[in-house]
């Protein structure tokens, strides 16, 4: 029998502080011991799905009553339920676009750093010989980061659910995650535009007329400088107004939306498109250095409620926030009233 067949698998796993239920079991059983074998490239996790021959993807996946069969394959389903919802969350995120550094934390209370280098300190002029070597101070923020839990609740009973396939358990699953995702998007945003404290709103510039130009665009560009203007959020009818630039109607950049679906600028940011921003309204972010991420812990599950199958309202929840790193890495260009 090979090592990973004989793991005990209990509820226990799963509250381990700092670790997730794969953690745990990576250190039971390493994944580096099975390099050169049929089970390379398998985490521990999935090791313990072989054990079990529990398929949860694809045409002949396995129905949810499989993970059941024993007390130990019960113990999966948690972690399975959390990974689809991080899939669903990773399908749908725009996050990665807009985050300089994510930072996990262990409580509920959290204070960042904050640097406002004015206009001398960024430009780092030369320094005389025996001068003094101008500061940038580093300090605490006055308030801390507001986190928001984010969640669905899972109402269905185990007998409703028991003979429905995984595969397709799974695409609900992940809708779940998408639903938390851009609940976070806003979120960010909000921090973009308003500061995490509300108090701290980003540099607005107008545009000279009822629709943006490439000199607005360009304006915008400036308006960031030092930073640089890398990513640009914008509605469903800004994005329009913006692709309507005849600078937009480039054959190269044309190509390159039909081709592949990707909006890009002509000064080289990426566009993405946000449904539900304000319309008339173009964020533009440095997004090497404007938003730092801050999650206390993953994707939370009632995993007593889920092993037992208790499913009844079981609670998919994520508790993350956001707040600025350098105010001046954010701008929002309006269009005239």
């Amino acid at each position: 029998m090979a090592f990973y067949e004989s793991i005990k698998l209990e509820k226990g796993m799963y509250g381990v502080p700092g670790k997730s239920f794969t953690d745990v079991l990576e250190s039971l059983d390493p994944s580096e011991n099975y390099v050169g074998s049929n089970l390379e490239g398998l985490d521990a996790y999935q090791r313990q799905l072989k054990r079990f021959s529990i398929r949860v993807g694809g045409v002949e996946s396995d129905r949810i009553e499989k993970f059941f069969q024993t007390a130990d394959s019960a113990a999966l389903f948690p972690e399975y339920v959390n990974r689809a919802v991080r899939q669903g969350m990773e399908m749908a995120n725009l996050l990665p676009n807009l985050v300089a550094t994510t930072t996990n934390i262990n409580s509920m209370d959290y204070r960042t750093i904050t640097s406002n280098p004015g206009t001398e300190e960024k430009t780092l002029k030369p320094v005389a010989e025996g001068a003094a070597i101008p500061q940038t101070v580093i300090k605490t923020q006055d308030h801390l980061v507001k986190l928001h839990k984010r969640g669905r609740m899972l109402v269905a009973s185990y007998e409703a659910l028991r003979f429905q396939k995984l595969d397709l358990f799974t695409v609900t699953l992940r809708q779940i995650g998408a639903y938390i995702a851009r609940a976070q998007l806003g979120d960010a945003v909000d921090v973009l535009l308003y500061g995490d404290d509300g108090k701290s709103p980003a540099g607005a510039i107008e545009t000279a007329s009822g629709k943006p130009a490439y000199g607005d665009m360009v304006n915008l560009w400036g308006e960031l400088a030092p930073y640089q203007l890398n990513t640009v959020l914008a509605s469903t009818a800004t994005t329009k107004d913006i692709l309507s630039i005849t600078e937009f109607k480039d054959a190269n950049a044309g190509l390159n939306f039909q081709g592949t679906g990707k909006l890009a600028t002509p000064l080289g940011a990426n566009l993405l498109h946000m449904p539900n921003l304000e319309d008339k309204q173009i964020i533009g972010l440095d997004k090497t250095c404007a938003l730092e991420m801050v999650q206390a812990g993953g994707v939370q599950t009632d995993y007593d409620k889920l092993i037992d199958r208790q499913l009844e309202r079981a609670c998919i929840s994520t508790i993350a926030g956001f707040t600025k790193i350098f105010n001046g890495a954010v701008k929002v260009l309006n269009y005239k009233a």
